[in-house]
């Protein structure tokens, strides 16, 4: 096990701090002290868990800007889209206090011979393994339900952004929360799934790749553990015959090029109808030659670095690869030679299954432009992926794109005329290899609870 890890800030390229991990044993009793920590904190009335997460919320948007400035330091962030992140966070905050009274409310029922009571029943500690894309995000969106509902939480977070752990760590603390209630481990992943048998550990949620994610839940479930898994995707944006080219092209530019591409809902396959494809190709050509590649603490700057040298890489082998089975580079495709891990926007087509580009999730800013015959071949092309986390639909007609997104795209969210990212009232969540669970929208509360029957015979 490597002792220590150092983050690199991967715009300079240059180390920023040097963080020791613990040992499996100090992490086990990290998480008993989180147990101790949890059988007080369950007896907490919901009205008090909730003032805790308003003042959460208030604390968080107290320290955007340095939140803000880790996560382009760390992770290379946009700095304008990092103080969107904080707002997010500060509403998910806000919008469980509001609901989890609700929620997680006893509910009568009536049964033969008495009456029942349903009630939703706080586990034990909660273990968070999340990335490191949108560093705060990922964390208070398993956190704050997790806490809401009674239980403890503990964090694995990723190696590069171990500053944004620390701090989160920091920012509950200042929310007068109890100590233990959140806490943060320093660990690697060998150690976090050695974590997952601790008999205090009741409940994993992992959010990553479906590689990692698998193995999580087969870990978890060889100790009969409940997991939630928010996993990768390859999600298709399906240009119908009767779409405004305008609107595709705004939010398709949009959907694979934020977070400097490195998005799980990004929008990362454009499939587009013969009759408009010559025009959609020419657009969006224009959009990513126009994209400014520079110093995301740059206002003008449209596109940062990537976050790891190591990613980079793999996505720029992942273009090869797809362009020497017979893929096309329509712009971009090559590695920029300049300080930074920066890979441009990239669009490819000719693209075929059997391609990483078709297949397999391209996580940085490339797109796969794919050509369907007509508005049925599009949607076939569109759930021909083992991923289903989302989607998007372009058309005029409304009515059927509703339907199309109801009853035949085969994902857990679909964007109809646009390009959204995930919302505090919305559940969150995807099928297939993409996933099961569902967070946000008050799903999540109910995640890791007992569902509690109590009989009353009268």
């Amino acid at each position: 096990m490597t002792d220590t890890v150092t983050t690199i800030n991967p715009t300079t390229e240059q180390a920023l701090e040097t963080y020791t991990l613990l040992s499996l044993e100090k992490a086990q009793a990290e998480v008993d002290k989180c147990h101790e920590a949890f059988e007080s904190w369950r007896k907490t009335s919901l009205t008090k868990r909730a003032e805790h997460l308003n003042k959460l919320a208030s604390v968080i948007e107290s320290n955007k800007q340095d939140i803000a400035q880790l996560m382009t330091d760390e992770m290379g962030k946009l700095y304008q889209q990092g103080l969107q992140e904080v707002e997010l966070c500060a509403a998910i905050c806000r919008y469980t206090a509001e609901q989890g009274p609700k929620v997680l409310a006893d509910e009568k029922r009536d049964m033969q011979g008495g009456h029942a009571i349903v009630t939703y029943q706080p586990i034990g500690v909660i273990l968070g393994i999340q990335p490191w894309n949108f560093p705060l995000y990922q964390v208070i969106r398993y956190a704050c339900a997790n806490i809401m509902a009674g239980n403890t939480t503990v964090l694995k977070h990723a190696g590069n952004v171990f500053g944004m752990a620390e701090k989160i760590e920091q920012l509950f603390a200042q929310a007068d929360f109890p100590d233990y209630c959140f806490k943060n481990l320093l660990i690697d992943g060998k150690t976090a799934s050695e974590l997952i048998e601790h008999k205090a550990i009741r409940g994993v949620t992992f959010t990553g790749s479906d590689g990692t994610g698998k193995k999580v839940a087969e870990r978890a479930g060889k100790y009969v553990k409940k997991t939630v898994l928010e996993l990768g995707s390859n999600d298709a944006y399906v240009v119908l015959d009767d779409a405004d080219l305008e609107t595709a092209i705004s939010a398709c530019t949009q959907g694979r090029l934020i977070n400097n591409g490195q998005t799980c809902v990004s929008a990362k396959r454009f499939v587009v109808v013969d009759a408009l494809y010559s025009d959609f190709k020419a657009m969006i050509k224009k959009q990513f030659e126009n994209t400014k590649m520079g110093d995301p603490n740059e206002k003008d700057s449209d596109l940062g670095p990537m976050a790891r040298e190591d990613l980079r890489d793999k996505l720029h082998q992942q273009v090869k690869e797809s362009i020497e089975a017979g893929a096309e580079a329509v712009v971009g495709g090559e590695i920029p030679e300049r300080q930074g891990f920066y890979y441009p926007a990239t669009l490819l087509e000719n693209i075929k299954p059997g391609m990483p580009a078709y297949d397999d999730e391209l996580f940085g800013p490339v797109a796969s432009l794919i050509k369907a015959k007509d508005n049925d071949d599009a949607m076939r092309i569109a759930n021909d992926s083992r991923y289903g986390l989302g989607g998007g639909i372009f058309s005029k007609n409304e009515k059927q794109a509703i339907e199309l997104a109801k009853h035949h795209f085969d994902t857990g969210m679909v964007n109809i005329n646009g390009y959204g990212l995930a919302q505090p009232n919305l559940p969150f969540g995807g099928v297939k290899d993409s996933g099961y669970g569902r967070e946000h929208g008050g799903f999540g509360l109910r995640e890791f609870v007992n569902i509690k029957t109590v009989m009353v015979n009268e």
